[in-house]
C-alpha cells in the first residue's frame, strides 16, 4: 500500500490556524454595525419679494459716491449717468440760488470747453461778469477730475452776468451759436465728452422762450440737427481758480488774448 509522506510542521500550523480565524471571521461579521445618518439640515427660507435690496443711505457719503463713481460703479439714472446717492445730490440738482448785481442777470452757456466760451462773453459790452464752472450735474461740489471722470453728469458752463439794459438776451444768444457747433453731441472739435455738451440753462420763463426761438431761427440755417440742451439752470459750481479768465490771463503758453469789449480778435483755444 501506498504510505502518505508526513506533514511538515508549517503545514500542521497552518491547519491549525484556519478554523481559529473562521471563528474570528465570523464572530466579528455578527456584530451590528452602528448606525449613522447625516443630521437634518433646517429647510431653506422661501425667498421673499418684498424685501429691497436699498442700502441704508448712510453708507453712501458724497466722498464715497464720488470714489464710486470714479471707478464706474456709482449708481445711474434712466439715461445711464451715474448719481450720488446722498442727500447732496438734490443739491447739485437744485436751482442757482446765487443772485446777481441789482439790475443784471444771470445766464448759463454749455459750448465746449469754457475757456474759449468765457473769453468770447468777456469781450460782449454789457457784460459786467462772467465765472466758468460746472453744472447740471449729480455730484456736489465736484472738481475738476470729477468731472472730466465723465460719472458726474456735469457740463463745462459759463455763467454770465449781463446788464439788459446794455446787452439784450438776443445778443447772448447769438454769441453762442457763433461760438461752436450746436449739432456735435458731447463734442466740440477735438474735446470730446458729456462735459463738452452744446446748452442753454435759463433762469426765466421769457430767457427759455427765447431760447426755443432762436434754436429754431438756428435750425433753419443749418443742414443738422441741432443737439442743444435747454433746460432751467441747476447749481452752479465755480471752477478753480486757474481756470477763471483763462485765457486772459495767458492760458496753457502764456500768451495773453484780450477781453477788451468789442474785442474781434480770433480766440485761440488753449492759449
Amino acid at each position: 500500500m501506498y504510505a502518505l509522506p508526513p506533514i511538515s510542521p508549517l503545514r500542521m500550523i497552518v491547519r491549525a490556524t484556519i478554523p481559529t480565524a473562521i471563528t474570528t471571521l465570523s464572530v466579528l461579521s455578527s456584530i451590528s454595525k452602528p448606525s449613522f445618518s447625516f443630521p437634518k439640515l433646517p429647510s431653506p427660507t422661501p425667498f421673499n419679494s418684498s424685501y429691497t435690496t436699498e442700502r441704508p443711505s448712510i453708507l453712501f457719503t458724497s466722498s464715497k459716491m464720488s470714489w464710486l463713481n470714479k471707478l464706474g460703479f456709482g449708481l445711474r439714472n434712466p439715461t445711464g449717468s451715474p448719481v450720488d446717492s446722498s442727500s447732496d445730490s438734490s443739491i447739485a440738482q437744485g436751482p442757482d440760488d446765487d443772485v446777481p448785481a441789482p439790475g443784471q442777470m444771470f445766464v448759463q452757456f454749455g459750448a465746449g470747453c469754457f475757456w474759449g466760451v468765457e473769453l468770447a462773453f468777456q469781450r460782449v459790452p454789457g457784460v459786467t461778469k462772467t465765472e466758468a464752472g460746472y453744472s447740471q450735474g449729480y455730484l456736489h461740489n465736484p472738481t475738476y477730475q470729477d468731472v472730466c471722470s465723465g460719472t458726474t453728469n456735469h457740463s463745462e458752463v459759463v455763467r454770465v452776468q449781463y446788464d439788459p439794459k446794455e446787452c439784450s438776451y438776443e445778443t447772448m444768444l447769438d454769441v453762442f451759436w457763433a461760438r461752436h457747433d450746436p449739432t456735435t453731441r458731447n463734442r466740440q472739435g477735438n474735446d470730446v465728452g458729456t462735459q463738452y455738451r452744446s446748452g442753454i440753462y435759463f433762469y426765466t420763463p421769457e430767457q427759455e422762450k427765447e431760447a426755443l426761438e432762436s434754436r429754431d431761427k438756428q435750425q433753419k440755417l443749418l443742414n443738422r440737427k441741432i443737439v442743444t440742451e435747454i433746460l432751467p439752470a441747476k447749481k452752479f459750481y465755480s471752477a478753480e481758480e486757474y481756470h477763471q479768465q483763462y485765457l486772459e490771463k495767458g492760458g496753457r503758453f502764456g500768451s495773453k488774448q484780450s477781453a477788451g469789449k468789442g474785442c474781434n480778435d480770433p480766440i485761440r483755444c488753449y492759449g
